[in-house]
């Protein structure tokens, strides 16, 4: 079974790596957005260029089908449901609050 040195291991995720500066003001909103979603400051930097992208590009064939997909998805179960009399359902029972 072949395994991974470290040095094999970090050369190619170094080749994979991208080093930007940032001025204060781009740090600033770089570190709002993590603490906004919870993550890293490059991760809310890397999901700020991928939402960029698809505002900018639409989003990918790929990206789409799988909302096409999910949108079927909730169809079917929500196929038979009576949106109104589920709503007066929940007014109904709310009124005893």
């Amino acid at each position: 079974m072949f395994t991974y040195s470290t040095y094999t291991f970090t050369t190619y995720y170094m080749q994979q790596r991208t080093t930007i500066l940032l001025d204060d003001e781009v740090r600033a909103a770089a570190r709002e957005l993590a603490h906004r979603y919870g993550c890293s400051t490059s991760e809310a930097i890397r999901r700020s260029v991928l939402r960029h992208r698809e505002a900018v590009m639409g989003v990918s064939h790929e990206r789409r089908k799988e909302r096409v997909q999910a949108l079927h998805r909730l169809f079917r179960l929500f196929e038979g449901h009576d949106a109104k009399d589920e709503i007066r359902r929940l007014k109904e029972q709310d009124e005893g609050f």
